[in-house]
């Protein structure tokens, strides 16, 4: 699982990383309308026209995710010397990609993909392309312009859509020179033969893709989908290849022969299109910044799941990443504090703190919070373990175990994070977080608040807040007890 606090520190993380992407490069149209009628000349629906408008696609979509995380992206490919690849340029450079290494080529055709919309469904798609690899002497130009790039790059994304612009020769300049800098090259891969991708970090195929090149069908069992996999690792020379499952998530097979499955994160699919350029541009960032497998691969679902329920190719924006964790992604473990309160206060976000055990959540916590939100941007509430607990209230305490209380604790629009902490005070989370407020009830004399001095030495502030009269968890125990004798 992935935490709103994890995504803020790849936010974060991703204003130091620079990427060169490299692939395939078109332009998506879009041409929309209404539909309320089917013609007489023929059984197909009429449009009556809206507006329409242009997009980056292809490798262009992978560097406006990039972009849109904060990341420092320069796009490398072949286009055609015409008004589409003009638009196209326009569009990059307006989102701040860099372009230097887009070459144009007289008489190659730019690839344009049209899709006619009405009420956010897709009636159909015009492709107008011509397929062919680049010449030697474009290829050539290209390698050059990408190499002078390297140097620069924190890592390479090569985003091959069959187009004729990832060849052969550019791969095989550009694997081994990334590979002597030790840049990271990932590529999602397109055609029955993988073994031009020889020498990648990994490659991001679908199923079908997959099976294609393993000559493998549906029905195949699981130990020959694992045995397929690792045999396409050790020819390829990879660390990995992670197959993307659709609606089902994705699988990551390693070298050393680890197996992570990651599922999807159910949402409403409005259009698949454009998801594998999110993932290929969340998994490269994510192991970019040194993430786990198993947390990019989160990542990269959450991703995912948020652009395919957007019309057409889009991409996914750094507050779409944090909005669209649930409630299970606010809990964050305290060896994060500290960066979460670095990250918030160079956003200029007040954090408020308050501690508890909150066993038995009732009303009057519930009102507590709310006011304790109130006071600021964040708030992260550090939740007594059950050992805890039972050291503090006796043997008998909590009622209601950690992982309940976490996940009730969560589910609360006024929390932004949940901590747990096994000590019987919460010093070490205040001392690490610095919170700008510290909560207490009211029922505390300002002296005897834990922190408050630490708080107030580093510029914040301690505010007390009355609990409403007549809640409280021991108030709830006796009355259910009363009840049942």
């Amino acid at each position: 699982m992935i935490s709103g606090a994890d995504i803020g520190f790849f936010l974060d993380g991703c204003r130091r990383l620079r990427v060169l992407v490299v692939g395939d490069l078109m332009l998506d149209h879009y041409l929309y309308g209404d539909v309320g009628r089917i013609s007489p000349e023929a059984p197909v629906p009429v449009l009556r026209y809206r507006h329409e408008e242009d997009r980056p696609g292809g490798a262009g979509n992978v560097a406006l995710n990039l972009v849109s995380w904060g990341c420092q992206v320069s796009l490398a490919g072949a286009v055609g010397a015409d008004e589409s690849a003009e638009r196209l340029t326009e569009l990059l450079q307006r989102a701040n990609v860099g372009t230097d290494a887009v070459l144009e080529v007289p008489g190659r055709q730019t690839t344009i993909k049209s899709r006619i919309i009405a009420r956010d469904q897709q009636l159909m798609r015009v492709d107008r392309e011509l397929v062919a690899p680049i010449d030697d002497v474009v290829e050539t130009e290209l390698a050059v312009r990408i190499e002078a790039l390297l140097p620069d790059s924190d890592l390479v994304l090569v985003s091959d859509y069959a187009k004729g612009g990832v060849t052969d020769g550019l791969l095989g300049r550009l694997l081994p020179a990334a590979r002597k800098r030790d840049i990271p090259v990932l590529v999602d891969p397109k055609g029955s033969d993988f073994a031009r991708y020889r020498g990648a970090t990994l490659i991001t195929p679908n199923l079908a893709e997959f099976l294609t090149v393993g000559r493998l069908t549906e029905d195949v069992s699981c130990d020959l989908v694992r045995d397929t996999a690792a045999e396409l690792v050790r020819a390829l020379d990879l660390e990995g290849l992670l197959v993307t499952l659709s609606d089902r998530g994705m699988t990551w097979f390693g070298a050393d022969e680890t197996e992570l499955y990651s599922p999807a994160r159910t949402r409403q699919v409005h259009d698949v299109a454009g998801a594998g350029d999110t993932v290929l541009a969340a998994i490269g960032a994510a192991r970019g910044l040194g993430w786990t497998m198993e947390k990019a691969m989160a990542l990269a679902n959450l991703a995912a799941g948020l652009v395919v329920a957007k019309p057409g190719v889009a991409t996914v924006s750094g507050s779409e990443l944090l909005e669209g964790c649930g409630p299970a992604d606010k809990v964050i473990g305290s060896d994060r504090l500290a960066e979460l309160g670095r990250l918030a206060r160079q956003r200029g976000q007040r954090v408020v703190f308050t501690n508890g055990c909150f066993d038995l959540l009732h009303a009057g916590h519930v009102a507590y919070l709310q006011k304790a939100k109130r006071l600021g941007d964040l708030l992260v509430v550090g939740l007594n373990s059950d050992a805890s607990i039972r050291r503090l209230k006796g043997p008998e305490r909590p009622l209601v175990g950690q992982e309940d209380r976490t996940r009730i604790m969560a589910a609360l629009d006024c929390v932004d994070y949940v901590t747990l902490f096994d000590d019987d005070t919460p010093i070490r989370l205040i001392e690490a977080l610095r919170p700008d407020v510290l909560v207490k009830g009211g029922d505390y004399r300002p002296e005897d608040v834990v922190g408050r001095e630490f708080v107030e030495s580093c510029g914040g502030r301690l505010e007390l807040i009355q609990f409403e009269a007549g809640r409280s968890t021991t108030a709830m125990i006796d009355k259910i007890l009363a009840s049942f004798r």
